[in-house]
């Protein structure tokens, strides 16, 4: 079962929030009027205390709210870390590494709902993006291909936007961390990505061959975004899945910060870098 943490997150700040204002303009002034009259009354120690006492829930709340408070501002408005999840986005980033999601980038959006409440900037051909995928509550992690209203065209390894071929570059070796794969590097507007190809051979006539993962063309709709994987060959994304919303923008990733493989690791900084 996937955990909706935003959700969740807002329904404790709000929650919280709610007490602690309960308390402050209601609860506490009941409080005093009782304990006022008890004192006036000459009644027990005991009895005061108690009536002086805070009720737990609302002792907690005001505790929790203010970090709580902190944290879904933070993470809603400023940045948000996430570990990526699977070698989509190989040779840049792969399995383990913590990332930092920018969530000003593309303009200050409602939590939970995704709604832009400021805009600032919109998504570039060539960001690496944060998002959610049509009707799916996972955060996954893809490239910037398809603006609103381009034409894609993926066929042979090559891409082609708009009608235009898009410059590709062979690169020499193979990611030392991950053998058999083929690099080449691809000039978008924001970025030049390296990409790679899964490599292997034919059973038929065992020769050589490069998987390129699914081909085809779309047409991105207005209000919408085309997205692939750096791992073309591996790498579950528009081509399979369909378009990305505006709505379901997280931010865009700008850097790695920490890289964990597994709770048996150490954790280290040697990828540390800003992404392209």
């Amino acid at each position: 079962m996937d955990i909706d943490f935003p959700l969740i997150l807002m329904v404790l700040t709000v929650g919280t929030g709610v007490v602690a204002a309960a308390d402050k303009f209601w609860f506490a002034k009941q409080r005093k009027a009782r304990t006022d009259a008890l004192i006036a009354g000459n009644a027990h120690p005991d009895d005061i205390h108690q009536s002086e006492t805070e009720p737990f829930i609302i002792e907690q709340s005001k505790s929790f709210f203010p970090v709580l408070a902190l944290v879904f501002v933070l993470r809603s408005f400023v940045a948000e870390p996430f570990q990526i999840p699977s070698g989509s986005m190989e040779p840049g980033l792969i399995k383990g590494d913590f990332i930092l999601v920018s969530k000003f980038h593309y303009g200050l959006r409602m939590p939970v709902f995704g709604n832009t409440l400021i805009p600032i900037g919109e998504p570039q051909r060539g960001d690496v993006m944060v998002f959610f995928p049509p009707n799916d509550s996972r955060y996954f992690i893809k490239r910037v291909i398809g603006l609103p209203g381009d034409h894609i065209e993926y066929r042979n390894r090559q891409l082609t936007v708009n009608g235009q071929v898009i410059e590709t570059r062979e690169l020499g070796g193979e990611p030392v961390y991950r053998p058999l794969k083929y690099l080449a590097e691809e000039k978008l507007d924001s970025a030049d990505a390296t990409i790679q190809w899964m490599v292997g051979r034919d059973p038929r006539n065992n020769q050589t061959v490069v998987w390129a993962g699914p081909e085809g063309e779309w047409d991105v709709p207005q209000g919408s975004y085309f997205m692939m994987g750096d791992n073309r060959g591996n790498s579950h994304d528009s081509r399979g899945w369909g378009f990305v919303p505006e709505a379901n923008i997280v931010g865009k990733a700008v850097a790695v910060w920490m890289h964990w493989e597994n709770w048996k690791s150490i954790p280290s900084f040697g990828r540390n870098k800003w992404i392209d």
